[in-house]
């Protein structure tokens, strides 16, 4: 019965970011066969790697998020290269992924995989004959916080691809402090494998994030000093 609801939640998280993907593409104009095609690559090539990067870093079969972001990413580049598609598209990966996170983290629950360290919490899980920090739980509900708050920040209409490391940001400290609760071994300097993966992660994202906001802030000033030179 678990492993049954926990195919399901995993598979309705799949079909539910696939959906926030579609969702955003016809919201930004862009729901074309080539983005289409894009969106396949990223998705095959972010399972294949969240496999591999869980065999690699534990020795045991499954998967890790960040493994599979990471993956992902990088076949998107090389998607995106291959069919000659140059406008930014990670604002669009940025809602499917959180939309299909929040669902799919109940079936990490279900399953009783990425459980939390031992605790005396009133809300606290039995888990393998003992209470323990519910931390599928909540990595759903703070990828669903992160949802809501890059669809609020969408309204504003950022420039393109700000949503996608707004998202990248807010999803490295929230792993961060959940890791913290869960049943991890340290890599270094007490903290584990993937909070150091978290750390590199806030800074790529911030300081592109960064970029892009100076990038775009100085357009007008370039606009207005090039009409001054002609």
């Amino acid at each position: 019965m678990a492993l049954t609801l926990s195919s399901f939640c995993y598979a309705l998280g799949y079909i539910a970011g696939v959906a926030g993907f579609l969702w955003m593409a016809r919201r930004r104009k862009l729901a074309t066969l080539g983005i289409f095609h894009v969106m396949l690559g990223g998705l095959v090539g972010g399972l294949f790697f969240a496999n591999l990067t869980q065999y690699l870093t534990t020795g045991h079969p499954g998967k890790t998020v960040l493994g599979g972001l990471a993956g992902g990413y990088l076949c998107v580049v090389l998607m995106k290269r291959h069919l000659g598609i140059r406008r930014p598209l990670g604002d669009l990966f940025a809602v499917g992924t959180s939309v299909g996170e929040a669902i799919g983290r109940w079936g990490c629950f279900f399953g009783g995989c990425c459980y939390g360290r031992v605790t005396k919490v009133s809300w606290g899980v039995r888990d393998e004959g003992v209470l323990r920090h519910p931390t599928q739980i909540y990595m759903s509900l703070s990828s669903a916080a992160i949802l809501a708050i890059l669809l609020q920040y969408e309204r504003t209409r950022p420039p393109e691809n700000a949503v996608f490391y707004l998202q990248g940001i807010l999803y490295c400290i929230s792993r961060f402090v959940i890791e913290f609760y869960r049943e991890s071994d340290p890599f270094f300097l007490n903290l584990s494998l993937a909070q150091w993966a978290c750390l590199a992660g806030l800074i790529f994202f911030s300081i592109r994030y960064r970029i892009l906001l100076v990038s775009v802030a100085s357009i007008p000033s370039q606009a207005v000093l090039i009409q001054g030179q002609s």
